[in-house]
């Protein structure tokens, strides 16, 4: 079983966060971000060992973990973000089995050289943009030499929403994982489909929270006129969050080949829809396989 996504902050990098004064910083465990109200975080979730024996008891072969892009690190001015970014690799690669992680890049003042470095190591599996960071065609064409050395190393894009706007303070806890969070990927669907397809022919991207859901409104596209291809066989749907009806109905539109398990832990688990013992197999196995080496389905 291969689960695509999920959060895990080394011990390194929460106390680079417990040593900044502006956002995103920690304060014993609460994060503090520049669009959210001060959260709790639960020590026990970013526990390693804790999490690597649940993983090995639940039989997961390989885990994914991903900077949070909410945190606005990638967003941040080089001489800030880079440190952190770097603290990140270093400390996640040293985590050794199950976990592999994503590569994680400032989309500020780009270093490509230093990400096709970085591409090279067996535990990365490709590089986790925001969605911020592609939320229209002058955006990806912007973050386009970062696409390309993926592109190049033959690994995958994760997409994954970034920061939150400022909300009101009266707003529930939920708002910005419903509301925000989701236009963002929407936004970036949109946009890879209009322009990031035809300067990345070859790029695997995968969304995270089935793109917010967004092939469901081809329906209202067509009413205003629009075309976009819903099956890109190199584009992927990631479930985190995502119960039976969800991933249902995504796969009424986009097929089963697309969709990948993604749990967000430790915001969420994963959950096998039900969909019969072929859509598990596809789901935890095969499809998360072939969107990370490009391999045939097996």
């Amino acid at each position: 079983m291969i689960d695509c996504h999920q959060h895990l902050w080394p011990e390194r990098l929460l106390d680079a966060l417990r040593r900044r004064y502006s956002p995103p910083f920690l304060r014993d465990w609460t994060l503090h971000l520049a669009g959210e109200d001060p959260c709790a975080i639960d020590p026990r979730a970013h526990d390693v060992e804790r999490r690597r024996a649940a993983e090995l008891t639940e039989g997961t072969s390989r885990v994914l973990l991903s900077l949070s892009s909410p945190l606005g690190i990638e967003h941040l001015p080089a001489c800030e973000g880079a440190e952190l970014i770097a603290i990140w690799h270093e400390s996640a690669i040293e985590l050794n089995d199950p976990f592999h992680l994503w590569a994680a890049a400032p989309v500020t003042d780009l270093d490509p050289d230093g990400l096709a470095k970085l591409l090279r190591e067996e535990r990365v599996a490709g590089l986790q943009l925001p969605a911020t960071a592609l939320a229209d065609p002058a955006a990806i064409a912007h973050v386009g030499p970062l696409l390309a050395e993926v592109e190049r190393a033959g690994k995958p894009v994760l997409i994954h929403p970034g920061p939150a706007p400022a909300c009101d303070p009266g707003l529930p806890a939920w708002w910005p994982a419903l509301v925000p969070y989701v236009s963002q990927l929407h936004q970036a669907w949109a946009a890879w489909h209009v322009a990031g397809r035809a300067s990345h022919p070859r790029l695997r991207v995968g969304f995270v929270a089935l793109a917010g859901l967004a092939p469901l409104h081809h329906e209202r596209l067509a009413a205003r006129g629009g075309t976009l291809g819903m099956v890109d066989p190199n584009v992927f749907y990631e479930t985190s969050s995502y119960g039976t009806r969800a991933i249902d109905a995504m796969t009424r539109v986009v097929g089963v080949d697309p969709i990948i398990s993604g749990s967000d832990r430790p915001y969420a688990d994963a959950t096998d829809p039900g969909l019969g013992a072929a859509f598990t197999h596809a789901l935890f196995q095969a499809n998360p396989h072939h969107f990370l080496t490009g391999e045939p389905r097996c």
